[in-house]
């Protein structure tokens, strides 16, 4: 009898502990041990989020390769003489993408892209399926580029958006990582909102500065340019552009609303407008700094193209260009600002700051060779 009750208590007890959780939500063990379980919970739902994120988005993301025409450089040998190596010629994995459309539109930064002529550019899928692109569409302003491959039935990703973002959101980034690691998953929060770099190089006849970008502590390397950031439903929020120099944990993406508005450019025409190009290389200066060291607002010019319309037109490195049109510059108004509102054929009346006098200068914009 003693046995048989021991043995109906316990299966009173076994059941009364399933109703509590099951039904009413209250789980006795973890009123009884408050800790483990509920961390145990917590970190089987961390994990859970970014393996579903994962499992979904990355048959979205892609790898972009690029070939260059084979050629052989010299170069001087330390112990005399000269040796020669050859450059290009094999495909090289440089950055990531990621489908927007079924019928083969790929999004990547312009950077990415960004190869001298007779570069041949593929990209390969999470399949492992590689194809070749057959148009590559810049936006240099935004540092985006749309590819365009023969495929159908592809996976598109989501896109989310980036106007009620907060600082401390959880975050996960696909990419391929140093431009070796296919398919690199990370994690981290948005360190910060409304950030501004610069994107481009003067080598490449293009600078501009990106304002109000997403700052992110997401292990970004190069090789993630051009990849999504991504929520934790797995819509993308972002596309990676850069890291910090010299930084760890600094990493940087474009909002998904600026890729809206180009994809929206896109799908009307079919290309992005033509930009207006300028060709220099600047730095702004603040008010303080303008004060401090006794000089005007402005754009200081840190370099000049070759051959671009602001050397035809007479700037020259050093210079402070103060005002546009009769706009004044400043760190709220920047030189980037006001030229990406301007059209190629567009006469720009300048007023420049140099060696302490006033002059005024008149150039004509051109257009921005992709």
């Amino acid at each position: 009898i003693t046995a048989l009750a021991v043995l109906v208590l316990i299966l009173a007890a076994a059941t009364g502990g399933v109703i509590a959780d099951r039904v009413l939500g209250i789980s006795l063990l973890d009123k009884i041990f408050p800790g483990k379980s509920t961390i145990d919970r917590k970190i089987v739902s961390e994990e859970s989020v970014v393996i579903k994120v994962a499992e979904d988005v990355s048959p979205s993301v892609v790898t972009v390769s690029v070939e260059t025409p084979a050629r052989r450089v010299l170069q001087l040998n330390p112990l005399g003489g000269f040796s020669s190596r050859v450059e290009g010629g094999t495909p090289q994995d440089i950055g990531t993408g990621f489908i927007v459309s079924s019928d083969g539109l790929i999004v990547t930064n312009k950077h990415v892209v960004s190869s001298a002529q007779g570069a041949k550019y593929k990209v390969i899928t999470k399949d492992d399926k590689e194809y070749e692109v057959t148009q590559v569409s810049r936006d240099p302003s935004n540092d985006i580029a749309i590819l365009k491959i023969d495929a159908t039935g592809l996976k598109p990703v989501e896109l989310g958006e980036s106007s009620n973002l907060k600082v401390g959101q959880f975050v996960v980034a696909i990419g391929t990582a140093l431009g070796e690691f296919r398919h690199t998953v990370t994690t981290g929060v948005i360190s910060g909102l409304g950030r501004g770099i610069t994107a481009g190089s003067i080598f490449e006849g293009y600078v501009e500065r990106l304002d109000n970008v997403i700052q992110t502590d997401a292990a970004i390397n190069p090789g993630n340019s051009g990849g999504p950031l991504l929520n934790s439903v797995g819509q993308v929020i972002g596309i990676n552009v850069a890291i910090a120099q010299g930084a760890q944990n600094i990493g940087f993406a474009i909002p998904v609303d600026t890729l809206k508005s180009a994809l929206s450019q896109y799908n009307s025409t079919g290309s992005f407008p033509a930009k207006g190009y300028l060709g220099v290389e600047y730095q702004m200066i603040s008010q303080d700094a303008a004060e401090l060291n006794s000089v005007p607002q402005g754009a200081y010019v840190v370099r000049v193209v070759a051959g671009s319309p602001a050397e035809v037109g007479g700037i020259r490195a050093q210079d402070i260009i103060t005002k546009i049109d009769g706009e004044e510059l400043s760190s709220d108004n920047t030189l980037g600002d006001v030229v990406s509102k301007k059209k190629p054929g567009d006469v720009l009346q300048l007023e420049i700051w140099r060696n302490n006098q006033a002059i005024k200068l008149t150039l004509t914009l051109s257009e921005f060779s992709q």
